[in-house]
């Protein structure tokens, strides 16, 4: 699952995703986000931190927060490459940050480390 309210950065990450057979559902907000999780969990979520409405870190810590939903791996995404940012998305449980603007091949070779690794 990819979620970001940008649709340039959600269409990068769709072609990116499918182009490496990934099969992707696409959130544009957090709650159409959480909606879509409940209803066909994904292998893994791209989440984008900086969201109107419910942002990233609600998103994660409701996921992390939920036995159903807290094995789902989680990458954040965002502009925001502070380093109490990258602790608070430590401390709710994500397993990666990604600082945007993102190499789509990097990130691509995460993604598939992560579904690999079978932290689901």
């Amino acid at each position: 699952m990819a979620v970001d309210d940008d649709p340039v950065i959600r269409g990068l990450l769709e072609v990116n995703l499918e182009m490496e057979g990934h099969d992707v559902i696409m959130a544009v907000d957090g709650r159409d986000a959480l909606d879509k999780v409940r209803a066909d969990p994904p292998d893994l979520i791209l989440l984008d931190v900086m969201m109107p409405d419910m942002d990233g870190w609600q998103v994660a810590a409701a996921l992390k927060g939920d036995r159903a939903t807290s094995g789902i791996p989680v990458v954040f995404l965002t502009a925001r490459a502070m380093e109490a940012d990258v602790r608070k998305g430590n401390e709710i449980g994500v397993e990666s940050y990604v600082t945007k603007p993102f190499d789509p091949i990097e990130l691509m070779r995460l993604v598939d480390r992560l579904l690999q690794a079978g932290t689901r």
